[in-house]
């Protein structure tokens, strides 16, 4: 058969090739949307369950027993996510490398029997020192065995993120944002009303907890099957632990650094600042969930294309996810900022005073978004340099804090957080840029112009009652952002996340957009 002298017959194959490679790309694209936005709306419904919680914890039980309960919560997680060693994450790389059904189910249970070993060490230390979770009171002995809680929360976070895998989102909205802020809330009202009040917070994380533990074994155990023709390899295990053991680290480092704060503030003040501090903390936390939202979809997708050496497609989907995050938390940021005061004495008049505490943390979320993404990347791409730079962000925030917080009190903490989350969103994000040669920074000019127009906004909005800042003002501030940033900043793929039947194709003829997936358009027949 003589040669075609066209040369078509070169070109078609090249052809095929970059068509499906953009397939493949947009199929992703569409998988991060879709992720984010199933995430998204059970951050909504999240927020919707952790207000009703705060304003019964406040209202009904006080800053003091808030304060308690922030600190033994802190202590029982930390030991959780420790005893996890760093699976949350790593368990998709793992997944991932060993590619089949059995495979996969192998590896949950791998990671359940290392994560359970782990929480059951840090439980029996927990119970024998009670005084590392109740540093301000007698412990009773129904309380002393509340660090056992650990073992559902690190149940819960092995299968949640092995469903992940396997991009069932819908697991992580059912467990942690309809099941556990529900029965804690729901809880947390009725205990009010019973003999065991002086408990009820602790009690009420307790059955919060082990239904969502519940919640996520089950979709699990449905999706993986028990155990089959599985068995305990020693080796394996230990392989297992040493390859994640940076990671863990990593993990570690970033929760650590968002409770020491509470720990070094729970060591120079009462019971009664750290719970004022609690609340402005966990109104801050929410638009940081809005990243957290996309970590399920985003580590199956990383890892997939780390393994397959497409460095430019993981460039480009942390660049995408940075937007999306960054343009949405720029906008919750500016309305709970600039209706703080009124936002905190919604929980009662002694929580009012929070409210400088409350911008300074929204300034935080802000800051760290940027380092939060590209750690999504980093922990596979340079797991020893970030954990080396997360470090040196949480010896930074305890210099600043132990500096500022005998001074300012809650301020301190929050100044100290937001120092060391401006230094690493800056270092992570070029260490980033630099391992891939691509770059990732998700901001662009049009979130300054929505932060503007909507910042001026506030401003007025300062200006009513304390009721209407909370119903139009808060409307009136993210309406004008989203307006602004919607007609804007969201061009081609950006309007993904908002859409209802998912393209998978990028647009041929679609101009192309910094920031988003730049990819070789496939050439049209003619």
């Amino acid at each position: 058969m003589s040669a075609d002298p066209s040369g078509n017959g070169n070109a078609q194959p090249a052809e095929r090739a970059r068509a499906e490679a953009a397939e493949r790309e947009g199929a992703e694209t569409a998988a991060l949307a879709r992720g984010g936005r199933t995430s998204f709306i059970g951050y909504v419904l999240r927020l919707a369950a952790r207000f009703p919680f705060l304003f019964i914890a406040g209202r009904m039980y006080g800053a003091d027993a808030l304060g308690r309960f922030a600190y033994a919560t802190m202590v029982v997680e930390l030991v959780a996510m420790l005893a996890t060693l760093g699976l949350k994450r790593g368990l998709a790389e793992d997944m991932a490398r060993r590619r089949t059904p059995d495979g996969e189910t192998h590896a949950l249970y791998d990671a359940l029997l290392l994560s359970l070993l782990a929480g059951i060490g840090g439980a029996m230390l927990l119970i024998a020192v009670p005084q590392i979770v109740f540093p301000n009171g007698d412990v009773s002995p129904s309380a002393r065995l509340f660090p056992l809680i650990i073992l559902a929360i690190v149940i819960s976070d092995i299968c949640l993120a092995a469903l992940a895998f396997r991009h069932d989102i819908g697991a992580t909205v059912r467990a942690r944002s309809l099941v556990e802020p529900w029965v804690l809330s729901i809880a947390a009202l009725a205990l009010a009303f019973t003999a065991l009040k002086p408990g009820g917070l602790g009690i009420a994380y307790v059955l919060s907890m082990a239904a969502a533990a519940l919640a996520s074994v089950v979709p699990a155990l449905r999706a993986f099957g028990l155990v089959g023709g599985w068995a305990p390899d020693l080796a394996a295990l230990r392989s297992l632990v040493t390859r994640n053991l940076a990671l863990a680290g990593a993990d570690i480092t970033e929760w650590g650094a968002r409770r020491l704060d509470i720990f070094i503030l729970g060591r120079f003040a009462g019971p009664e600042i750290v719970g004022i501090y609690y609340v402005a903390q966990q109104i801050a936390s929410l638009p940081q969930r809005l990243k957290s939202s996309f970590d399920p979809i985003l580590a199956p997708v990383l890892t997939t294309n780390l393994a397959a050496g497409n460095l430019a497609k993981v460039a480009a989907h942390v660049r995408q996810i940075s937007f999306w995050v960054g343009a949405a938390q720029l906008g919750v940021v500016l309305a709970l900022g600039m209706t703080g005061k009124a936002g905190m004495g919604l929980f009662g008049p002694v929580f009012a005073g929070g409210a400088l505490v409350l911008a300074v943390l929204l300034t935080v979320e802000l800051l760290a978004a940027q380092a939060a993404v590209a750690e999504s990347a980093l922990i596979y791409v340079a797991r020893g340099r970030n954990l080396m730079w997360s470090l040196v962000g949480v010896a930074i925030q305890i210099g600043v804090s132990l500096v500022l917080v005998p001074r300012y009190g809650g301020v301190g903490a929050a100044a100290g957080l937001a120092v060391s989350a401006l230094f690493l969103s800056i270092v992570k994000s070029r260490l980033l840029a630099r391992v891939l040669g691509h770059p990732v920074a998700g901001w662009r000019l049009s979130m300054l112009a929505a932060g503007g127009a909507a910042f001026a906004t506030g401003l007025l909005v300062m200006r009513t009652p304390e009721p209407v800042q909370l119903s139009i003002g808060l409307v009136a501030i993210l309406g004008v952002y989203g307006g602004i940033i919607w007609r804007f900043g969201f061009k081609g793929a950006d309007r993904l996340l908002f859409a209802r039947k998912l393209r998978t194709v990028p647009l041929l003829d679609e101009p192309e957009v910094p920031g988003l997936l730049n990819v070789p358009p496939t050439p049209r027949k003619i």
